[in-house]
């Protein structure tokens, strides 16, 4: 629908039109996910799960991280006139790091909170970020054309598809101090410890 709406409205018109549609559906999420009355979990989280969880969060905190560092995926109206760059650090293990680091943190807290809210708030999330990293791949192509076909070709959509690969030391180091620092905010927020703290 992009193309339609970019022609009717212009760009800044489709990016503000975007935006309204945006924010009122995550409005309605946020009002749907505050509404449902809390129920039982569907089964407990015991410390196998938590434990778990806790290293999910870890590949979740280096994906996001490395997800930042030189980029050479994005959008560019000149990728198509140079080669993009040989996948290095997070983007040897998937060409979406950081919609993977959100899937998940989503599933993540399905895992230790599997209560109706929470399966469909995150699972809306997890939805969102998978979906909208294929949806993702189709746009980048056609916009890029042979530049983002190699790269695809080189790279892997589900994290190490293509075999294990090391995330890059930056990567490494800052998704430990990022997964230790969200997890020892639990706790001043009213949530249940988490991670390494939680044993301390």
């Amino acid at each position: 629908m992009r193309d339609g709406l970019v022609a009717r409205f212009g760009t800044g018109g489709f990016l503000g039109l975007y935006s309204l549609v945006a924010a009122i559906f995550l409005g309605l999420m946020i009002w749907a996910y505050m509404s449902i009355p809390s129920s039982a979990p569907y089964w407990g989280a015991g410390r196998g799960i938590w434990d778990s969880a806790t290293l999910v969060m870890l590949v979740a905190s280096i994906l996001y991280v490395g997800s930042n560092i030189r980029n050479p995926a994005l959008p560019n109206p000149k990728a198509a006139e140079r080669d993009i760059p040989p996948p290095h650090g997070v983007f040897r293990i998937t060409r979406h790091p950081m919609m993977w680091s959100f899937a998940l943190w989503a599933l993540v807290h399905i895992m230790i909170a599997p209560r109706i809210d929470n399966f469909i708030l995150m699972g809306s999330i997890i939805f969102l970020a998978l979906v909208g990293a294929h949806m993702q791949d189709r746009k980048k192509e056609r916009l890029l054309g042979d530049a983002w076909r190699q790269w695809k070709s080189a790279t892997s959509f589900i994290p190490f598809g293509r075999g294990l690969a090391a995330p890059g030391w930056i990567a490494f180091v800052g998704g430990i101090l990022l997964w230790l620092l969200a997890t020892w905010l639990h706790a001043p927020l009213g949530a249940p410890e988490a991670g390494i703290w939680s044993y301390l």
